[in-house]
């Protein structure tokens, strides 16, 4: 049996369109006062629960699903970390101040672009923390956007991984997602795409030119 022709990439946008999260973050943190350790264990508290949660009990995923107003969750952010000063931490914006820190990566958004003009279907897959994306370009970057707090899903979910390719209209085994995130890669593999684990342009381009068989880093 021939193998399946790969006709479909989906990427992330945070870490994977963006710059490293930890140095975004790193750099958020030190803008903001903010003891770095007291945000990870948030996440790891948040991140570490039941994906079916309520909002009260995980913020976080209510977050990413639209489930709860930003204000509300910088608020609950604001109260669990610690200030390295001591100082109080200010809630309102929080999260604002956050995504200005976030640093575009001009070259993966330019391997984006080179995949849907070499005939291949792109979509965005990202989980929003409520923030506003920088849009620029996509028209031409992307055929499909997906956005969890606009479809009130959110990744590793294995339904936002089929909704998104409903709206490609393309079957998983034709599809490449693309995440820095494991957990997310795995949860896409799970429902049959291939995944990439994003952690370096020269290796996530290299990979994609051998899977689309086709020239894409440059």
């Amino acid at each position: 049996m021939a193998p399946v022709a790969l006709t479909g990439l989906v990427v992330d946008w945070g870490g994977v369109l963006t710059g490293s999260l930890e140095l975004s973050t790193g750099a958020w943190a030190e803008a903001e006062d903010v003891d770095l350790d007291s945000f990870r264990e948030v996440l790891r508290t948040w991140l570490g629960g039941d994906v079916a949660a309520a909002a009260e009990q995980n913020p976080l995923y209510a977050l990413e699903r639209g489930e709860v107003a930003v204000p509300d969750f910088e608020r609950r952010l604001a109260e669990r970390l610690r200030s390295r000063s001591g100082a109080p931490l200010r809630a309102e914006g929080l999260l604002a101040r956050m995504f200005d820190h976030f640093v575009h990566a001009p070259e993966m958004a330019a391997l984006v672009l080179r995949a849907r003009r070499s005939g291949l279907r792109t979509a965005l897959l990202s989980n929003s923390w409520g923030n506003d994306y920088p849009r620029d370009g996509w028209d031409d970057m992307f055929d499909e956007v997906v956005i969890s707090g606009e479809v009130g899903m959110r990744k590793p979910e294995a339904r936002i991984y089929a909704h998104v390719l409903d709206r490609l209209r393309l079957p998983a085994g034709e599809c490449v997602f693309v995440d820095d995130l494991r957990a997310n890669v795995a949860a896409a593999v799970a429902v049959g795409m291939v995944g990439v684990v994003h952690e370096t342009y020269e290796a996530t381009a290299a990979e994609l030119e051998v899977l689309f068989e086709r020239p894409l880093a440059r």
